[in-house]
């Protein structure tokens, strides 16, 4: 596959956006009815919803999404923590704490012992899903990345254990990829952080990551490499809003059109302040939380079978409205630097890649979640039992991903309870299950699903279909 052309129409999403054009509020209304249907929108459509400014038309957009997402996701909502194994890097990037000219950064790559260290910790607070976040330099093999998702999965400490990990890394060859795929990870990452392509090579002052089109295809290489499950992402503030929706449907819709399945996660982060970041403070194109809220919203109906991602970037407030929008995993408990784990536990001072938003801990992000009607859930079976990529929307498209996901939330959330709750969340998370459970209606999964929440009351634990 050659890799010397743009696939994001540039000059026409700029022109669209240019044009500015307001739709009829019918013109809103037949893309909604469209939407409802599940199947995606075209860009065009898209940009409709991006632009309705009505609050009626606005409001539709909201209920749309809201059904949407639980049409096909219901009231789960997937949990996982951030761990970071190093801050050193050689790019230089306007936006980021971590560019390689930051000289007030104290830099760390977290030893074999330390890691294990840092899972250790995030295990006997309840997680089981994690995202590990690398910087890029050129002394950090392919071999050595490996070696340390090994780590991160030899690590048992009471209960716990960590079943899934996924990653984000910089983009690499396709050999490269083919060893981390031997490593058993679960989604591979890697934001354009813009598809403004003018922007992006004024941002990314120097480094590898300069290279536009390389970082463009990473995730076709990951695919060519037998990854099949990949999230795409969008750092938001560095263009307008509407052309990076616009574009990573573009991205999503090459994925379609090369490899039959598009990105399995789609991330939404806004810039944050972070230390000695220029444009961190006063991001060049500031998306208000209502735009976010459209967002979030508007790509809900567009890839209606992607799992959204909201990070701890935000505060609790905001990210309690969003989970309705069309979000469907969250971070919890986050801490974006290496070693800050422990060093929390130990009261050191942090020096976080960005400005956390909500800082509230793992626990009484799982009580609030709870107390709202939302089963948080650590389930990581599809991975396991092989349901990913194609086969995972194979499964999702019909409806019967459902089957499976929510039988599995529900373990996995009264296992959290059992071994690690509070007693506020115990509370909240029982009386949630006995309604969550009476929802099963197949007779033949209730009867399968009675003998293994038996068994996890006795004691047992990592029981999924």
């Amino acid at each position: 596959m050659s890799e010397k052309f743009d696939f994001i129409k540039q000059d026409y999403l700029d022109g669209i956006i240019e044009e500015n054009k307001i739709p009829k509020k019918e013109e809103v209304i037949s893309v909604l009815e469209k939407g409802k249907e599940k199947k995606g929108l075209s860009i065009e459509e898209t940009f409709i919803l991006l632009q309705a400014n009505d609050a009626e038309s606005i409001e539709e957009i909201y209920e749309t999404a809201r059904k949407i997402k639980d049409d096909i996701y219901g009231n789960r909502m997937v949990v996982f923590a951030p761990l970071y194994i190093t801050n050193e890097c050689s790019n230089i990037c306007d936006y980021c704490g971590f560019r390689a000219d930051n000289k007030e950064l104290h830099r760390r790559t977290l030893t074999m012992d330390e890691l294990k260290e840092e899972v250790r910790i995030l295990e006997d607070i309840g997680q089981k899903r994690l995202l590990l976040v690398y910087g890029e330099h050129p002394k950090f093999k392919v071999d050595w990345i490996a070696e340390t998702i090994e780590a991160c999965y030899s690590v048992k400490s009471g209960n716990g254990a960590i079943r899934r990990i996924n990653v984000n890394i910089a983009p690499m060859e396709i050999k490269d990829y083919e060893t981390i795929k031997k490593t058993g990870i679960g989604t591979y990452q890697c934001f354009q952080e813009t598809y403004h392509r003018k922007t992006y090579e004024k941002v990314h002052i120097s480094g590898k990551k300069k290279d536009y089109l390389y970082r463009l295809y990473a995730l076709d290489r990951a695919q060519q490499a037998g990854i099949d499950d990949i999230g795409a992402g969008i750092l938001f503030g560095l263009y307008d809003w509407r052309f990076e929706v616009l574009a990573l449907l573009m991205h999503a819709e090459h994925m379609e059109k090369e490899f039959g399945v598009g990105p399995h996660t789609i991330s939404f982060p806004r810039i944050e302040p972070a230390l000695n970041a220029p444009i961190s403070e006063n991001p060049p194109h500031k998306v208000t939380d209502e735009q976010l809220k459209r967002l979030i919203a508007v790509l809900r109906i567009a890839v209606p079978y992607t799992g959204l991602i909201l990070t701890t970037r935000e505060n609790p407030d905001l990210r309690r409205e969003l989970l309705s929008l069309g979000v469907s995993q969250i971070s919890a408990g986050s801490r974006t630097y290496p070693g800050a784990y422990h060093d929390e536990k130990h009261n050191k001072p942090s020096m976080q890649q960005f400005t956390i938003g909500d800082t509230r801990s793992l626990d009484e992000v799982i009580e609030d979640v709870a107390s709202h009607g939302y089963i948080p859930s650590f389930c990581t079976s599809c991975y396991r039992k092989g349901r990913t990529g194609t086969d995972f929307m194979e499964l999702a498209k019909p409806g019967h991903i459902h089957t499976f996901c929510h039988p599995n939330a529900i373990l996995t959330f009264f296992e959290y309870l059992e071994d690690y709750g509070s007693k506020k969340t115990r509370d909240a998370g029982y009386k949630l299950i006995e309604k969550e459970i009476k929802k099963i209606e197949n007779d033949i999964m209730k009867k399968a699903f009675n003998e293994k929440f038996e068994k996890t009351k006795n004691g047992e634990r990592d029981l999924y279909f």
